[in-house]
């Protein structure tokens, strides 16, 4: 006789028992990674968008005094007076002209020696090249200021051991902090502190390419030089775009070294470079809004330059398809 079947099914259009938990985990999967994100995204309000969010507000106001001499400072709406101000103030231009300069200067020099050391230490069979990587990093680690402070003694004519080898030798005194000379003298600094960072970040870009191809390229005969022209230059260059890029973002904000060198000579002046220019309008002629304008102005500057940049080399580098 046919078999009667007990079982009852759920109403149509009733969900089942396990639905709720369902949508809760999905809730929680979804919500996971913002919950991660949480502290990163609350830095980066607090201490990236809400200050270029109040400078951008500020170079678009001044103060005026109102009530004669002893009154009152008002904050008033000036629209781009500001932004005009800066870019028709030659004080500023001609320092941007000199970061230009000393960035033409710079900016080879260490990606050029920082990629010389990371091919030389990744030569087969060099020696010492656990501590030649940590000497050449070193003074990396120095604070700019300390750096600029050791190497402004050694420009010093009186406390140069330069200077006194050059006299011996009758070849001096030698003048490290005057013009042309003084844009190799703060190229040089750049270059002993920033060196060894980009040869790291290059010489572990190389140690990640397999052996394999190096083992293919000598069984076909060539040589150590044309392995690193035709083989290692090309594999790293995503890494010597990163380097260029922090570099020249470097550049731009050039301050402490021409800041710290200053009191040495008198061929550097308080608005050497727009940075030093900024930091004196807002903090001695108390011109905030003027400031905030060369400010945004630099910031839009340095945003500009790197975009073209990046745009430029990942075509060079990643074709069109980039």
């Amino acid at each position: 006789m046919p078999v009667t079947s007990t079982s009852t099914s759920a109403p149509a259009g009733s969900a089942s028992p396990s639905a709720p938990a369902g949508r809760l985990r999905r809730v929680r999967t979804a919500a996971t990674p913002w919950l991660f994100a949480t502290p990163a995204i609350v830095f980066f309000t607090l201490f990236v968008v809400i200050p270029i969010g109040y400078a951008i507000y500020l170079s678009f106001h001044g103060f005026r005094v109102e009530g004669g001499a002893f009154g009152r400072r008002v904050q008033s709406f000036v629209g781009l007076a500001n932004y005009h101000a800066a870019l028709s103030d030659p004080q500023y231009v001609s320092g941007l002209g000199r970061v230009l300069i000393y960035g033409a200067i710079a900016v080879p020099s260490v990606l050029g020696l920082a990629l010389l050391f990371a091919l030389l230490l990744d030569t087969p069979r060099v020696r010492g090249r656990g501590f030649a990587r940590t000497a050449i990093f070193v003074p990396y680690a120095v604070p700019g200021v300390i750096a600029s402070l050791m190497w402004g003694f050694m420009y010093l004519p009186s406390t140069s051991p330069i200077n006194y080898v050059a006299q011996r030798l009758h070849a001096g005194p030698l003048d490290f902090l005057s013009p042309p000379v003084l844009y190799f003298s703060l190229a040089n600094i750049a270059l002993w502190s920033g060196v060894g960072f980009n040869m790291i970040i290059i010489f572990t870009s190389l140690r990640s390419i397999p052996t394999s191809v190096y083992e293919a390229a000598r069984i076909d005969g060539a040589g150590e030089l044309q392995i690193a022209w035709r083989i290692k230059i090309p594999l790293v260059s995503p890494a010597l775009v990163l380097t260029g890029l922090f570099s020249v973002i470097g550049t731009l904000q050039l301050y402490s070294e021409p800041a710290t060198l200053r009191p040495m000579t008198t061929t550097i002046s308080y608005s050497w470079v727009p940075l030093m220019k900024i930091y004196r309008e807002a903090f001695m002629n108390d011109n905030l809004g003027g400031a905030a304008a060369a400010s945004v102005l630099l910031a839009l500057g340095i945003l500009v330059i790197s975009l073209v940049l990046l745009r430029f080399f990942q075509r060079r580098t990643f074709g069109d398809n980039a």
